[in-house]
């Protein structure tokens, strides 16, 4: 019987090619986007099924634990990672935010050591968004980019010292749907929007970053094993074989925001030994993965108002505390969570006390071992680095404290004991956040402020998720109300009453988005992936 003939694998795109975006979607670039997706696509699927698998199993009552099979990995003393790239040095202050011209010019101009270019949860995923970011990122790297907003003021890159760039690209469960993959199978599947991001920043811009005395560094999110590192780390070797680079070139830091992942923190550090750089405490998608996790194994992993979950609570601290003892024991650099408050000039009180919470927050951060910390806004750089440096001085990281004191065990990982209540006041701002969110997040924005705080979507996931498990596991609120669909829908009709509706606002399609992820029967993964998919352009 004769074999149907392979087909060549190829990459097409679904929008013409207009403007500027010609200079990155060049044909060099698509044929390094497509041997990307002919090497690494079927490994994708594969890891994200593991996904599935292992989500399966904790529903059905298997908690998480320390791999046996990879115990060896855990008890030889004789590895190390890479550690920092040239310009990586220095992480005692990142700021985060996302990549349009405006945003990438004032993280230049902030004063922090790096900057956390972010493709994936402080971005919504439109096609403007997706190849303009890579746009800004080039013009960036050459020292051409300038903005001029639409009421005639000019921004242009005025700092002696940029920051160092790490670029986050989409996570592996993130399709890129202007983009079509046919595999050698014939086969036709929506792109990676790891793959894409990635491949075409690393195309583009190795080179002129090496050239510049840094190199291509990357931020990898909602990673859950050691196996899906290795399947980066793969990629990377791949990448500087396809360059010119030389191994070990490409530097990644690994936000550890999953459950799954905090159990295999050393696994993932030597899955990427050649390629590492450190770990990130990823602070708010970890709350959003402990509830995804859990979601239906009863009342005993039912998590209060969200202000409550706060960093001191047992299950965060153990976390991040084994985050500093692991990182430190393999040459890591340590890098903790972001502060989301944003100071408000038109009100001093909520700016001091929002600047005495950030302090406090960095101080414990630098007492605890990390090596740098997260911002969202430049106003707060000078808030985090002063706390820092009242610890490191001069030194531009702790590695030798490697934290001996400190003992974790699964169980420790696991408990989610906080001893506060369920709110009227935090269902009601769990509504609120979400649907803010999700409707600015249609509108092309992918980092918000809200109420003082700069949200992205992993607080949007928190937030829905948790309305999804409360209703799901009959919980009331301290004011003795049961938290039912009903209850919920009261609320969105409460925020749709009091927020300010304009010409061109999508709210009636975000409280659609907000009702399948949080008030069904399925719990979706991520809201993002059907948002993406039926609303985003």
């Amino acid at each position: 019987m004769p074999q149907t003939p392979a087909s060549v694998p190829s990459l097409h795109l679904e929008r013409p090619v207009q403007g500027r975006h010609a200079e990155i979607l060049t044909p060099a670039a698509i044929a390094f986007l497509t041997d990307l997706h002919d090497h690494f696509a079927r490994s994708r699927h594969d890891r994200l099924a593991a996904r599935l698998r292992h989500q399966y199993d904790v529903g059905l009552g298997s908690d998480p634990h320390f791999r046996a099979d990879t115990a060896h990995i855990r008890d030889s003393p004789s590895w190390r990672v890479a550690g920092a790239g040239p310009g990586l040095e220095d992480r005692r202050v990142e700021i985060t935010g996302p990549t349009d011209p405006k945003m990438t010019i004032n993280a230049l101009n902030s004063g922090a050591q790096v900057w956390l270019a972010d493709q994936e949860d402080a971005t919504s995923p439109t096609w403007s968004n997706v190849i303009g970011g890579q746009l800004s990122l080039f013009d960036a790297i050459r020292g051409q980019l300038s903005f001029t907003s639409a009421e005639g003021k000019r921004y242009e890159v005025t700092a002696e010292r940029t920051p160092t760039i790490v670029m986050r690209p989409r996570g592996w469960h993130l399709p890129e749907k202007h983009m079509t993959f046919t595999d050698r199978s014939g086969r036709r599947l929506p792109a990676s929007g790891s793959l894409v991001d990635y491949g075409l920043y690393v195309f583009h811009n190795a080179h002129a970053l090496i050239a510049a005395g840094r190199g291509p560094y990357f931020y990898l999110p909602k990673i859950e094993s050691a196996e899906e590192a290795r399947l980066w780390d793969n990629v990377f070797t791949f990448t500087e074989k396809r360059l010119g680079l030389d191994h070990g070139t490409i530097r990644a830091t690994v936000l550890i925001e999953t459950l799954p992942a905090a159990f295999e923190m050393e696994e993932i550090l030597f899955a990427l030994r050649d390629h590492c750089a450190g770990l990130n405490a990823g602070r708010w998608d970890y709350i959003f993965s402990i509830i995804k996790t859990y979601r239906g194994r009863g009342a005993r992993f039912v998590l209060p108002d969200r202000s409550e979950v706060t960093m001191t609570v047992p299950f965060m601290r153990a976390y991040t505390e084994l985050l500093v003892q692991t990182c430190h024991k393999r040459g890591a650099y340590a890098i903790g969570g972001m502060s989301a408050f944003i100071p408000n000039r038109r009100r001093p009180e909520v700016t001091e006390a929002a600047f005495a919470k950030v302090a406090a927050d960095k101080r414990r951060e630098a007492n605890d071992g990390f090596d740098g910390t997260w911002v969202a806004h430049p106003d707060l750089i000078p808030v985090a680095r002063a706390e820092f440096d009242s610890v490191l001085g001069d030194a531009p990281h702790q590695l030798a404290r490697t934290r001996d004191d400190v003992s974790v065990t699964p169980a420790d990982l696991l408990d989610v004991r906080i001893g506060r209540p369920i709110t009227a006041a935090g269902v009601h701002a769990n509504v609120s956040v979400a649907i803010r969110y999700i409707e600015a997040w249609l509108r092309g924005l992918g980092a918000v402020a809200i109420d003082d705080l700069m949200e992205d979507a992993a607080t949007a996931e928190i937030a829905r998720s948790q309305i999804w498990q409360w209703i799901h596991q009959d919980r009331s609120t301290e004011e003795g109300i049961p938290v039912t669909r009903a209850f919920v829908e009261d609320s969105v009709k409460d925020l749709l009453n009091s927020v300010q509706r304009f010409d061109g606002d999508r709210f009636a399609d975000a409280v659609e988005i907000f009702r399948a992820a949080a008030l069904r029967e399925e719990f979706p993964a991520f809201l993002t992936l059907a948002a993406y998919s039926s609303y985003l352009d």
